[in-house]
């Protein structure tokens, strides 16, 4: 059985995070957060995913800080 949506998102922000602290990579942390949204039925086109990723794309997100803010703010 397939976790809640809620409680999928707050275990891919998790691991997100855990990525960003780890390895200091805002663009390891979109792949992680990515990667795992797609993982659940609900949340495959979660904004966060397209987001994500062209606001790394333009420099938006190329800080660790920046990158923390995104995933928490996820919902």
């Amino acid at each position: 059985m397939e976790t809640s949506r809620e409680q999928h998102l707050q275990w891919a922000k998790q691991r997100a995070l855990q990525v960003l602290e780890y390895y200091g990579s805002p663009s390891q942390a979109l792949i992680s957060l990515s990667n795992d949204l797609m993982k659940h039925s609900e949340l495959r086109t979660h904004a966060a995913i397209e987001l994500g990723t062209q606001l790394f794309i333009v420099g938006k997100l190329g800080t660790v800080a920046a990158m923390r803010k995104f995933i928490e703010d996820c919902s």
